[in-house]
C-alpha cells in the first residue's frame, strides 16, 4: 500500500512540474516579438478599443512613411532613431484633445520617448485651457504609462481609462 502511495505520490509530482516547465516557454515566445509584431499588436489594440467612426476620422499610423506622419509623429516627439515599434492616432487639427499612442522605445531611448509625449500632452493641455474647457479636462486626464513590456502607452481622448484598459488588456493577451 505504501508503495502505491508513494508511486503515486512521484508520478503527480513529476506532472505538477512538466506543467510548470510549460507554462514558462509560452512566456518566453511572447518576450520575443519583433518590431513588426509590436506594431501590427499596438495598431489591432487601438483600433480594436475604438469605434469604426473614430477608426476612420483619426487613422492609426505605423510608419515613417504614412502620409501623415510628417505632420503627427513630430507632434508626439516620435521619430525613426528613438522608438523600435509605434503606432499613433493624434488629431492633427487642434480641435479636439486626442491621442492614443503606443510605443516601444529604442534602447535606451524611453526617457525620450516619455518626455516627447508628455510634451504633447503639456501643448494639448494649454492649447485648450482659455479655449475649450471639455477638451482641456481630457488633455489634463490623459494616461501616460510605461507598461510590463516595456511599452509606453498614452491615451488622450474621452473615457480615458477604459480605453487604456483595453489596449493594455488587447497587448497582455
Amino acid at each position: 500500500m505504501k508503495r502505491i502511495l508513494t508511486l503515486t505520490l512521484a508520478a503527480a509530482l513529476l506532472l505538477s512540474a512538466l506543467a510548470g516547465c510549460s507554462g514558462g516557454g509560452s512566456q518566453e515566445s511572447q518576450a520575443v516579438k519583433t518590431p513588426e509584431e509590436y506594431t501590427a499588436a499596438y495598431q489591432a489594440a487601438i483600433e480594436g478599443a475604438r469605434d469604426d467612426e473614430m477608426n476612420e476620422a483619426v487613422p492609426v499610423i505605423t510608419s515613417t512613411d504614412d502620409q501623415m506622419a510628417d505632420l503627427v509623429l513630430p507632434m508626439v516627439g516620435i521619430t525613426s532613431d528613438n522608438a523600435a515599434a509605434f503606432a499613433v492616432a493624434v488629431s492633427p487639427m487642434n480641435i479636439r484633445a486626442y491621442g492614443i499612442v503606443a510605443v516601444l522605445p529604442a534602447e535606451g531611448k524611453s526617457e525620450e520617448v516619455q518626455e516627447g509625449l508628455q510634451g504633447f500632452i503639456d501643448q494639448q493641455k494649454q492649447s485648450f485651457e482659455q479655449y475649450l474647457a471639455d477638451q482641456y479636462d481630457i488633455a489634463n486626464a490623459a494616461r501616460l504609462e510605461t507598461l510590463d513590456d516595456g511599452t509606453i502607452l498614452l491615451v488622450m481622448c474621452e473615457d480615458q481609462d477604459t480605453v487604456f484598459d483595453a489596449i493594455q488588456d488587447a497587448l497582455s493577451a
